[in-house]
């Protein structure tokens, strides 16, 4: 099915439900801004390689390209996250879900970004769809097994690749630059940093970018009481709007993550940064070629642990580290029920 952006907007005008849908879906990938793109930019600003506000404009950029790029050669993320549950065939009541499970979405994110916390939207978005499609179906058979177990692939391969890439690639950095002058090492890593702060955008473009369009779609095709789609087709024009949402976010509330990822977490030099970068990116374009729904979020912390693993254990404030973590296992459980309970609730309402 092909989404015209002028059939769209013409939908837009006379379908009040499409257009509190889509309301939604853009609240969330504004808040995604506000608390998941800042994680690709952390980094060199934290290091000072660029200034906030060029990161991200950067940031903007290169997240659009990211999703250009990457559903132009892979789109099987979009597919895994269209794929994943059942909302069965009242397209209402999956549409009153999905906006359920958005609006959970919302909730959380804003409550994670009061405190300061780097949560992960893709988790939630994942944990909230599932529980509005469970209050649809009445149980797991809403649950697509074989699409879901991907999510526990992703958030093992977030941990256990991450890390120790993030650990060898700083010790291969500093072996390597061991007898250049820190003038000359500053200089470059400098400019690396930018190029790793650049090539995170690009794959959370990839991953979270595809994420979006894929509930975005899901959305207005039950808007316009489409149940079974054959084909998907993404249009240009839809990645133009979810990276440039994205990007207003990140540029009204992104610092308090920033400051958290990078600075708080850890204390990083250039050539660190650059190391978590690296790691984090490599470990997104694996996943984002199998077509895993990873977290950007849990891949660029766990890279940046790793990295102040490698100089000393005591480096890491394990005590701020606690509490990523602790929003990180509560994400699955609150976005879930929050999403069962908002959709039981909105379908006897409506």
């Amino acid at each position: 099915m092909t989404v015209e952006l002028s059939d769209f907007l013409h939908q837009l005008i006379i379908n009040p439900t499409l257009t509190i849908t889509v309301i939604l879906t853009l609240g969330v990938i504004f808040v995604n801004g506000w608390t998941d793109a800042p994680n690709a930019i952390a980094t060199c600003v934290s290091t000072r390689a660029l200034h906030p506000q060029d990161a991200i404009i950067m940031s903007a950029v290169l997240n659009f390209l990211g999703v250009l790029v990457m559903t132009l050669f892979n789109w099987k993320v979009v597919q895994t996250i269209y794929n994943m549950v059942d909302f069965g065939d009242n397209s209402k009541d999956a549409l009153v879900s999905l906006c359920s499970a958005l609006f959970s979405i919302i909730l959380w994110a804003t409550i994670a970004w009061w405190f300061g916390i780097p949560t992960s939207e893709s988790h939630a978005l994942i944990a909230g769809i599932t529980g509005a499609a469970m209050a649809v179906q009445g149980g797991l058979s809403a649950v697509n097994a074989e699409e879901w177990i991907k999510v526990i692939y992703g958030l093992v391969l977030s941990v256990f690749l991450s890390f120790p890439f993030g650990w060898s690639i700083v010790k291969v950095v500093e072996f390597s630059f061991r007898d250049v002058s820190q003038k000359k090492t500053s200089v470059f890593f400098n400019y690396a940093q930018i190029f790793g702060g650049a090539g995170m955008s690009f794959m959370h473009g990839a991953q979270d970018g595809q994420k979006f369009i894929g509930v975005f779609l899901l959305g207005t095709y039950l808007s316009l009481g489409r149940m079974d789609i054959a084909e998907l087709y993404i249009p240009s024009w839809l990645i133009l709007l979810c990276s440039l949402v994205m990007a207003v976010g990140t540029s009204i509330g992104g610092y308090r993550i920033i400051k958290a990822v990078g600075i708080d977490m850890v204390k990083l030099k250039k050539h660190q940064g650059f190391s978590a970068d690296l790691a984090a990116v490599i470990s997104l374009f694996i996943a984002s070629i199998f077509g895993l729904p990873v977290s950007t979020t849990h891949v660029k912390t766990t890279a940046i642990m790793g990295v102040g693993a490698a100089k000393n254990l005591s480096r890491v404030k394990w005590g701020f580290v606690k509490d990523i973590v602790s929003a990180w296992l509560l994400t699955f459980p609150f976005c879930g029920i929050m999403g069962y309970l908002m959709a039981t609730v909105f379908m006897r309402l409506f």
